[in-house]
């Protein structure tokens, strides 16, 4: 693949992956209300399938970059190290500055802005989604369609259930149906955002391509340590949680060997 291939695959992927949140949102058309147990069940499926994510379509190909462009063993893995650093920072630095509101314990961050609820939603799906557009974008990196082609599969489907779970909590503070519907939709077209920038980033810099994909699964990881394994092990529903977490990661881990 040359480097304009990259970089549509890479948008065209993102967007594809964006359809899971369409799905999800839309749900809300269908049911009344999730419970607490189940919301806390399938944000920690999600949770699982971006974790299985982060190690074998970002960690592993960004690895073996970082080894084949550097001779020692150490300065590959410190690249590597480096990027998720990087990118758990920077999510870090946008949840100390940038108001928002989280699935279910509320809101965050310094500022004490009157923003309508609504905004603050749409703040803290944003955060959630352009990092998950952005790695499906690098997972393309080198060309590697199937390594791309599961990444998008998987966070597509963990898409699923974020944009059911966040459309079901507009509906419970007063949206109607159909709006709470297209403001998750609307929130899932920030990732195709993130896979234009991912794929422009590594599609014409081979030594960059490490520093890419490990940056992805850092601002990934750090939203499912800081956002989403919190918020669904404070209800007393640790136990689903942690094994829908489970099965969401062998879900994902299966599919990136099928089709890898």
């Amino acid at each position: 693949m040359d480097s304009g291939q990259i970089v549509w695959a890479g948008v065209i992927a993102s967007l594809c992956a964006s359809l899971g949140t369409a799905a999800g949102s839309l749900g809300v058309l269908l049911v009344k209300q999730l419970s607490r147990r189940l919301e806390d069940g399938l944000l920690s499926l999600a949770a699982g399938i971006m974790l299985a994510a982060c190690f074998f379509s970002l960690l592993l190909p960004g690895l073996n970059y970082s080894q084949q462009l550097y001779v020692s063993e150490l300065t590959a893995g410190l690249v590597v190290a480096g990027g998720v650093m990087a990118g758990a920072l920077l999510l870090f630095f946008i949840h100390q500055t940038v108001p928002h509101e989280h699935f279910i314990s509320g809101r965050d961050g310094a500022s004490q802005t009157k923003l309508a609820r609504i905004w603050l939603f749409v703040f803290a799906i944003t955060l959630h989604n352009f990092p998950e557009g952005l790695a499906v974008g690098v997972g393309f990196a080198g060309g590697e369609m199937a390594n791309g082609v599961s990444l998008a599969l998987g966070i597509g489907l963990q898409n699923i259930p974020e944009g059911l779970a966040v459309s079901v909590a507009l509906l419970s503070i007063g949206f109607s149906r159909w709006r709470a519907a297209l403001i998750g939709i609307a929130s899932g077209l920030v990732e195709p955002l993130g896979g234009l920038v991912g794929a422009m980033a590594v599609s014409g810099a081979e030594a960059f391509m490490p520093w890419a994909l490990a940056f992805a699964a850092g601002a990934m990881l750090f939203i499912i340590s800081d956002e989403i394994i919190p918020e669904t092990h404070q209800n007393g529903h640790q136990n689903v949680a942690t094994f829908s977490l489970l099965i969401g990661f062998v879900t994902m881990m299966l599919l990136d060997v099928l089709l890898g």
